[in-house]
């Protein structure tokens, strides 16, 4: 048993240590069709850091040859496969622009698309890399609108869009929190969330966005002056039917409910 296993481990180092030199010969070698070959090769096998470290060292020799389109889109598929979704998007646009009716267009710029919204940051983080996904997937959709990657883009672009608007939610909520801390933030809160609604009207934060508006328009008439309490209130009125219209049978409808009575106390008939 010890001598079939020593066997199977010798026969495993010499299979890895030939490839190894494989590679290396291939990284020192001059012949680029060869190396283009083995890049192929690699990239097939899931040897992706193999394959893009060998096409970045010939996609510029290959330009204007039969070869350039493809090596240029396999390159941008290693990185992706690699799950380097920056760089991989990088060499996919650089294919779209070059070859806007290639090949591999349709593709490039799903993937393109598709790895920024993998790459998507969480909520609390900067989302210019969310809304780079959102155009590329966007464009991807304009130019090929019968591609059966169609429904892919679009619940990804939704998911985005809903991230987006998660945020906002979370900023619209630190305002309502703050209250009348250095200034009136139920305002701001009003604003951001309203905001919100008027960009992405039918995202899934739309009920929670709603609520916020009203409970916001409700404190901020309530820790009004007198002279400003029944205007106030009546617009916290106008956003309760607002609120009530859209989610009659929502689960915060008691507490929209005890908002309403409360305003119809302070406005006269």
């Amino acid at each position: 048993m010890k001598k079939n296993l020593s066997i199977i481990v010798a026969l495993l180092s010499v299979g890895i240590l030939s490839s190894c030199g494989e590679y290396n010969r291939v990284l020192k070698s001059t012949d680029y069709n060869y190396k283009y070959e083995y890049a192929k090769r690699a990239f097939e096998e899931g040897k992706y850091t193999q394959a893009y470290t060998i096409l970045e060292d010939i996609v510029t020799v290959f330009k204007g040859t039969d070869k350039a389109e493809e090596s240029l889109f396999l390159l941008g598929m290693s990185y992706y496969e690699n799950k380097d979704y920056l760089s991989s998007g990088s060499y996919f646009r650089t294919y779209y622009q070059h070859y806007p009716k290639g090949k591999y267009a349709e593709l490039a710029r799903f993937y393109c698309g598709y790895g920024y919204y993998l790459d998507s940051p969480e909520t609390q983080l900067d989302q210019s890399g969310t809304l780079k996904a959102i155009e590329e997937l966007q464009n991807f959709l304009e130019f090929f609108p019968k591609s059966d990657k169609v429904s892919i883009a679009q619940n990804a672009i939704f998911e985005l869009q809903d991230k987006l608007v998660k945020k906002e939610l979370e900023n619209a909520t630190l305002y309502y929190n703050l209250g009348n801390f250095m200034g009136n933030n139920y305002e701001s809160a009003v604003i951001v969330a309203k905001n919100a609604l008027k960009d992405y009207p039918y995202s899934k934060y739309k009920e929670q966005l709603e609520l916020l508006i009203l409970k916001a328009r409700f404190q901020e008439a309530n820790q009004s002056t007198d002279e400003k309490k029944e205007e106030r209130f009546r617009v916290v009125i106008d956003e309760y039917y607002s609120f009530i219209n859209d989610f009659p049978e929502s689960e915060d409808r008691d507490e929209a409910d005890n908002i309403f009575k409360i305003a119809n106390k302070h406005v006269k008939d």
